[in-house]
């Protein structure tokens, strides 16, 4: 099971020692800060760029990048179409993550809650819902969205729905071995002795133990999450305009590569530090969380001022 104390926020003694450890892995230290300033980004870009992100400007089309005769704004270039691709990178970041985020969410919180119910009750149904996640598995999960997306239709909701439907088999697996443990453990005997429900020790007892684990799966999940919408929109079968996402903006560019090159690579170079940002900093929390590894940390010093 994984220790996840140090990971605990109510002791600023915690996150002190993990704000050490960040700062003395320098690669992890670069990713959680590329992250931060994409959250940043994120929360706040779109307010800033208002509507440029999907202003034509025909006398821009094709707009080289490192320009600023133009202003700022296009500093990465414009599309085919004139539109600033800094604005656009920053609007499509916000409907990637979020997507991502909602089909993460919603994974964890239903594949999670079946994974606690077949793991603590040896019913039928706590069967029925290993299976269901074994032909889920059974597909490959970009297979299985494609097909479902073309036949109800591309939109944001059915993407995250089918996104998270296709992740949930591993928070239901995961869940089920931390409660195939858990119930074996004094408190819970002693809250059946003391003629607590089942339902009572599941959700107020056991869950909370196993929620911690669900959320360090859900952090190394959402990097895939991302390609797998990335990959969908690129095939169309993501949201549709005007609305776009990162995956949309490589489809866009990919008939420019000879002429402009800059349209299909800067929406790719986001999603490959996104993603790479998210493994490394998700590999990081794996080494701080095990005390095996954990030495690996506490032996770096810190560089010399």
């Amino acid at each position: 099971m994984v220790d996840v104390t140090i990971f605990s926020a109510k002791s600023p003694g915690n996150l002190r020692q993990l704000s050490i450890y960040l700062r003395r892995d320098k690669l992890a230290f670069c990713a959680a800060l590329f992250l931060f300033l994409l959250i940043v980004c994120v929360l706040f870009g779109p307010l800033l760029v208002g509507e440029a992100a999907s202003k034509l400007g025909l006398r821009q089309r094709n707009l080289a990048p490192f320009s600023l005769e133009q202003g700022l704004i296009y500093v990465l270039g414009a599309d085919t179409l004139g539109r600033p691709i800094l604005a656009r990178l920053i609007v499509g970041a916000q409907n990637t993550l979020g997507i991502a985020a909602a089909a993460v969410f919603f994974s964890m919180l239903v594949g999670g809650t079946l994974g606690l119910v077949a793991g603590y009750s040896e019913r039928c149904y706590s069967h029925v819902i290993l299976r269901l996640a074994d032909v889920i598995m059974s597909f490959p999960s970009l297979l299985l969205a494609l097909i479902v997306l073309y036949t109800l239709g591309p939109s944001m909701s059915n993407l995250v729905v089918v996104l998270a439907i296709t992740r949930m088999p591993i928070f239901i697996r995961t869940a089920r071995a931390e409660v195939l443990e858990l119930r074996e453990r004094m408190f819970v005997s002693a809250a059946l002795s003391m003629g607590a429900s089942s339902s009572r020790i599941l959700f107020r007892h056991i869950a909370p133990l196993v929620l911690p684990t669900l959320v360090t799966i859900a952090a190394i999940d959402f990097a895939t999450v991302i390609l797998a919408e990335s990959s969908l929109s690129f095939l169309g079968l993501g949201i549709q305009p005007p609305d776009f996402t990162w995956g949309a903006m490589v489809a866009n560019g990919r008939g420019y590569l000879a002429s402009a090159w800059w349209i299909a690579f800067w929406p790719g170079l986001a999603i490959l530090l996104t993603t790479l940002s998210l493994n490394i900093l998700a590999s990081w929390a794996r080494t701080v969380a095990d005390p095996l590894q954990r030495w690996r940390l506490q032996s770096l010093r810190k560089a010399p001022k």
